[in-house]
Parts: structure tokens; C-alpha cells; sequence
């Protein structure tokens, strides 16, 4: 590839650029559950006045790589797509390849499992389905006989039947499927069964904290052997809970919470210490909360009853702002041409700063997937540690010092780009405190303010977006109506993610008045901020990037 940066034929080299993201700050409904609606913020407001200056772009689902536009967007997939510029397969297809490659037994989430294949049982939980959505059958298949060829002696898998992104009715041909391949691997010496089960929409796969139950009703199936339904093969068990001919049949979607049991009528899968577990999911959504039953000590969500000392490890990593789970299968994929390369090799200065909660994201994440520098020479790299509180408690976080630490890196006339990130918006709208989410956004559009007006001081250039959408939406609402959920007189917090647009801005008094953004890129999404930002530094993006957001007046 070649890393030699052009000039661009509409914008003049200039220096500094300031490059700013808001973490979690969507553009949603403005109302008084939109944290960043109800906070003072009238920096951003008056960004959204500006003509051609400011408009949104996509921030989740396939703009930035996952599987399906009601997957949300989450801040490192987000980061990955700043800073490359491209739109990287972040689901399936990275499954498919750690497989064929052989790269997804050779990992460190292989290798943390491995242990208990010889004498314990290796347990796998997910959608039983070919659907693509969440899962998909050929990928657990590879995994079974994969395992089985490194020396895995007892597999358990615990399936969860799908109905909704495949035909009602095709569990029974799936559960014939992996019965099938359990047979097979049976004859190589691993003694492999279906040892429980239930519908996607009832156990297990509960997604934004709306149901605890869920998950409890597939933690008593899958981890401890109970449910209300026994049988001795699951074959039957979707017939008999289908109640196909009856007058209320029921979909696979929907099926009761059944387990398997042998001869002597015990479960032949309960989940022991000393076990592996794998979630066989690559969707994240619905894999949290079990993920989170299965790897936190302290959990007060329901009653586990017991809590069995496994090595668990998730497909995937499923939350990187929590590191949910420890261990995971296969890792994020490494990106090439991004951003921070082309700016190393063509003696470009830039310094990063966050906290430490997204300290990963502007440089890890940024950089394609990629520790350290470039070029240590030219790069500066700030983590300013972040507070060990709940972050509602000090909602504040470390935005000032970001603040001050951006406005001095803006003043020394040492860099040519400036990157920073403010996690706030993002981590106390995660806690779903919506008082506290208000202030971490009024105190952050304030550091934008002081920043922009260091910007015209120097005069440079800025850029101001966001990674995915959160404090703009911080409570629960009716599918159909939007009307907010409430429980007992109070609103249920919303406390992921959401499906927003993000805000893009440009400005500052080094920007030529005739450099606007476009308005014909309707589908525009997080990764043609990319080119923007290299050719608002006053270079030509390269042709691999997606499309810069500037234009001509």
C-alpha cells in the first residue's frame, strides 16, 4: 500500500485539527428522557445552527460492520471505523475465518479453556439456528469437531430455538442436525449430548436488562438441570412443547425451558466446577446478561443458586466497556491503512487523550486493533486514570482535565492533529441515572466550548463527533407506541446503547468558508469521518477509505 499522502485539490494544509468525540452523544427524540436534550448545552446547539456545517451520520448496524441494522453500534467498533475509515466485517464473518484459518483453536480464549477438555465437560450454550442473526449451526459444528480433535472427551450443548430469523418449525430439522454431528464425534471418543433447551424470546437470551427472568429461567435449565419440562431426548422435547395440531401451537421462539435427562431420570448436562462454558452467540445484545451470570462473583440480578467455578469464555468479547467476558474466542479483526499510519508515515504529529475508560478506543481501537505506536516519535499518548466510583457518583469523570490537557497539546503548536474523547455521555448513561447523565453532558458540551474557542485562538480546525448514541435515551419504551415503560410509578432506565444517528460538526476560524458537508451521502456512516479528517488536515484521502463528508459551496 502506498502511505504517501497528496495534497488535496479543495483544502489547504493547516494545522492544528482538533478532533473531538462525545462518547455515547446521539441525536434521538428531543425529550425530557434524552439526557443531552434536557442538559444546558449551548455549544451544540449552536453547531447544529451552523449551514452545511453540521449534519448526522449512521453509527450502528451494517454503517460500521455488524450483522444486521438492529444491531446497536458500541464504542469499539465505532473507534475501529473512525479511524480506519472502512467498514470491517465485526460479526460472522470473523467466526468463519478464526475457522477456516485455524486461528480460533490457537487463542488465548482457547487456549484459557482448554484445561477442562480432558476431564470435565465443555459446555456450549447459544441459538441453535443457521439464521446468521446471532448464530449461526456450520460455525458450532466446527467448533464440536474442532474440540473434539483437541482432545475433548464430554460435550454438552444447550440450545436455544430460534423461530424468528428462520421458519417457525425448522428446530427439529437443527436439533436432527446436531444430533447428527454429536453421533459422529461419539465415534471418535467424546461423548456428546443436547442437554437442554428452551425458546429465544423466553430463557436465556434476554437483551438491555428488560427481563432478568430470562436469564434466570436458562440459568436453572442450562447451569443447575432444572425446568418445569423433562425429557430423554430433544427431539421430543420441541415436538411435545410445540404443541403442533393443537389449538394454541406454540413457536420454537417461544418454547418452555426443558432439560434432558438419562435413565435415572437425572440431567446429563448440569454445569460442574472445573467446566468450560462457551457461548456459541457472535451478536452481543443478548448474550450480556448471561454473560454476566456466569462471570461476576458478586451478582444480585436473581438467585444462581450456586455459582460453579468454570472457565467461561464468550464467541466474542460482547461489552468492551466492561470487558464482558474476561475471555473470549475470537478476537477483533486487525485492521491495514488506517488513519494513524498514514498520518506516522507522512511525519505527521498527533496527540491522543481520554481517560482511561476510552483510552483503548482513541488509540487501541483508533489504530486498527493495533497496541502501541506507530511512530513513538511522532505520536503522544495521554491516559488520565479514571475515578474507581460508580461514575453516576462523579458524573463529572475526568472531562476537565481532557479539557485542559486538549486546550495546552492546541497551544503548543507541537501537533498536527489533536484526538480526544470524553467518555461521560457514554459511562454514566450506562449507570441510567438520568440527573446525573444531564450534568456529565452539561459540563461536556462546556469543554467543547473552551475547546473550539482555543481552536479559532490558534487558528486551526475542528471536527466534532460521536461513536454511537446512549445519553440520548435513558429510558425504556413500548415497541410500538414509544410511550416510556414504568414500574411502580418510575420509569425503567434504559441503560445500553441506542440506535441514533450521531452528530458531525466542522468548523473553526482556519477553515475556509467555502468548505462545507455534503448532503448527497444519505447512508454516510462513522467511517467517512475518516477521509473528512484527513482532508480537513488538508490532504487527499486515500481511495481504499469511504468517502470524505466535504464539499464546495
Amino acid at each position: 500500500m502506498d502511505f504517501t499522502l497528496q495534497p488535496s485539490p479543495n483544502v489547504d494544509k493547516k494545522s492544528p485539527l482538533l478532533v473531538c468525540i462525545l462518547d455515547g452523544w446521539g441525536e434521538n427524540i428531543p425529550d425530557e428522557w434524552n439526557a443531552i436534550h434536557v442538559a444546558d448545552t449551548p455549544t451544540t446547539d449552536a453547531l447544529k445552527k451552523v449551514p452545511r456545517r453540521w449534519r448526522t451520520i449512521k453509527a450502528h448496524g451494517t454503517a460500521v460492520g455488524l450483522p444486521s441494522d438492529a444491531d446497536m453500534g458500541n464504542s469499539e467498533v465505532g473507534h475501529n471505523a473512525l479511524g480506519a475509515g472502512q467498514v470491517i466485517d465485526q460479526g460472522a464473518s470473523l467466526v468463519d475465518k478464526a475457522l477456516e484459518s485455524g486461528s480460533f483453536f490457537e487463542g488465548d480464549g482457547w487456549t484459557y479453556i482448554s484445561p477442562s477438555l480432558a476431564n470435565n465437560t465443555l459446555h456450549l450454550i447459544g441459538l441453535l439456528s443457521d439464521g446468521g442473526v446471532h448464530s449461526r449451526t456450520n460455525q458450532l459444528y466446527a467448533m464440536i469437531r474442532g474440540a473434539v480433535a483437541r482432545g475433548a472427551k464430554r460435550i454438552r450443548v444447550h440450545v436455544l430455538t430460534d423461530g424468528r430469523d428462520v421458519p417457525d418449525g425448522s428446530s427439529k430439522k437443527f436439533i436432527e442436525e446436531l444430533e447428527g454431528v454429536l453421533k459422529e464425534v461419539e465415534g471418535k471418543g467424546c461423548d456428546g449430548k443436547i442437554a437442554s433447551g428452551g425458546g429465544r424470546m423466553g430463557v436465556t437470551m434476554d437483551r438491555y436488562e428488560a427481563d432478568w427472568n430470562i436469564v434466570k429461567k436458562g440459568w436453572e435449565a442450562h447451569v443447575l438441570g432444572e425446568a418445569p419440562h423433562k425429557f430423554k431426548d430433544a427431539l421430543t422435547a420441541v415436538k411435545t412443547l410445540r404443541k403442533e395440531g393443537s389449538e394454541k401451537p406454540v413457536s420454537d421462539q417461544w418454547l418452555d425451558p426443558f432439560v434432558i435427562v438419562g435413565e435415572d431420570d437425572k440431567p446429563v448436562g448440569t454445569v460442574e466446577d472445573g467446566d468450560a462454558v462457551v457461548l456459541f452467540n457472535f451478536r452481543a445484545d443478548r448474550m450480556v446478561e448471561i454473560s454476566k451470570a456466569l462471570e461476576y462473583e458478586d451478582f444480585k440480578h436473581f438467585d444462581r443458586k450456586r455459582w460453579p467455578k468454570v472457565r467461561f469464555a464468550g464467541l466474542m468479547q460482547y461489552d468492551g466497556d466492561l470487558k464482558l467476558p474476561t475471555n473470549f474466542l475470537v478476537p477483533p479483526p486487525a485492521i491495514s491503512g488506517v488513519s494513524g499510519e498514514f498520518l506516522a508515515k507522512n511525519g505527521l504529529k498527533t496527540f491522543v487523550c481520554s481517560e482511561t475508560q476510552k483510552f483503548g478506543h482513541v488509540t487501541f481501537f483508533w489504530n486498527g486493533n493495533r497496541s502501541g505506536y506507530f511512530d513513538e516519535k511522532l505520536e503522544t499518548y495521554l491516559e488520565i486514570r479514571s475515578d474507581t466510583v460508580p461514575f453516576n457518583e462523579a458524573p463529572l469523570m475526568k472531562a476537565r482535565e481532557i479539557c485542559e490537557a486538549g486546550k495546552e497539546a492546541l497551544r503548543s503548536g507541537k501537533f498536527d492533529q489533536i484526538r480526544i474523547n470524553f467518555a461521560n455521555p457514554d459511562m454514566v448513561g450506562h449507570t441510567g441515572d438520568l440527573k446525573a447523565t444531564v450534568e456529565a453532558c452539561t459540563l461536556v458540551d462546556q469543554c467543547v466550548k473552551e475547546l473550539l474557542e482555543v481552536v479559532d485562538e490558534v487558528d486551526g480546525r475542528y471536527i466534532v463527533t460521536a461513536d454511537h448514541g446512549n445519553a440520548d435515551e435513558m429510558v425504556q419504551r413500548e415497541k410500538k407506541t414509544l410511550k416510556p415503560i414504568f414500574e411502580e410509578g418510575k420509569p425503567v432506565p434504559l441503560t445500553s446503547h441506542t440506535l441514533a444517528p450521531v452528530p458531525v460538526a466542522i468548523g473553526g476560524k482556519g477553515l475556509p468558508d467555502k468548505i462545507v458537508l455534503r448532503e448527497d451521502l444519505p447512508d454516510a456512516g462513522l467511517a467517512n469521518v475518516t477521509a473528512t479528517i484527513i482532508e480537513l488536515m488538508g490532504f487527499a484521502p486515500p481511495p481504499h477509505m469511504q468517502p470524505s463528508l466535504l464539499t464546495t459551496a
